[in-house]
């Protein structure tokens, strides 16, 4: 059972707290049925979402990662291909000064990406997916069976450097010290409106309009400020006893694989590297 009364309100912003409530909600989505008081009359839409910041310079490698997701069309998907420029437009069409000027600082391509499949979600509902994304067999179709958010929980090896694999992480014997606990901002599926993208974006608007010039980007835009959001709205629905309207995917690698070895990753398109470039 998790102990949500351990947790005040304003923990999320705990880097801690937040690792620790992301396990045990883990672990308590393993001994509590999927959500069947959900609708499942009305799912996610049938719309695909991806970003890449330049149309006219997108490496090969990363059109055929975008390539493999075009037979979806033939299952009745909207496909949309953002990038700097119509994102932008599409933000300020559909939302506000303050979103439209969160947007301008977004530094590097990775936070425009953020910051965009936020908007577009949250307003119009679907499925974003990242462009270093392949699309593999049909199990795709799991993640359109109810309206419930779905996100991708990961854990870091702080010492060992590197991710832990996803079967591990559903592990009730898993060692929590020196590891790192969060959802993954890709994929991202959902209605419109989610309460959950709500707060993300509201989160990540008051961080980008705040006084620091270089806001990190994992924290500001990324996974770390989609796992807050996710944590704050597990307590409250927890602390009035409403069921869960998220679901954590177990199953991610069976629908797609993410491409490590693409051209772009050795340079600054890569938000990896800003750091190391003084960005």
């Amino acid at each position: 059972m998790l102990e949500f009364d351990n947790y005040a309100e304003g923990f999320e912003e705990d880097d801690r707290l937040r690792s620790a409530f992301t396990r045990s909600l883990t672990l308590h989505l393993l001994h509590r049925p999927a959500i069947s008081t959900v609708d499942r009359s009305i799912g996610v839409p049938r719309t695909l979402i991806r970003y890449w910041h330049d149309p006219h310079d997108v490496p090969d490698d990363v059109s055929d990662c975008l390539a493999s997701w075009d037979r979806l069309r033939d299952d009745g998907f909207e496909i949309y291909t953002f990038n700097d420029t119509s994102a932008a437009a599409y933000i300020a069409e559909r939302y506000g000064a303050l979103q439209v000027k969160a947007f301008a600082r977004c530094r590097h391509p990775a936070m425009r990406s953020d910051y965009l499949r936020l908007c577009f979600v949250l307003a119009e509902g679907g499925f974003y997916v990242d462009a270093d994304d392949v699309l593999l067999g049909d199990s795709w179709k799991t993640i359109f069976e109810n309206k419930a958010l779905k996100l991708q929980p990961l854990c870091y090896d702080i010492i060992l450097g590197r991710m832990i694999s996803a079967a591990e992480i559903w592990s009730p014997g898993l060692a929590t010290e020196d590891r790192i606990f969060y959802v993954n901002n890709n994929p991202i599926a959902a209605p419109a409106g989610h309460p959950i993208l709500r707060r993300s974006l509201a989160r990540a608007t008051e961080k980008l309009l705040g006084s620091d010039p270089k806001p990190e980007i994992q924290s500001t835009t990324g996974p770390g400020n989609l796992t807050a959001a996710l944590v704050a709205h597990a307590r409250e629905l927890m602390l009035v006893g409403r069921p869960f309207d998220f679901e954590l995917l177990d199953d991610w690698g069976a629908i797609a694989e993410t491409r490590w070895d693409l051209s772009y990753r050795g340079d600054a398109r890569n938000w990896r590297n800003m750091k190391a470039l003084g960005l």
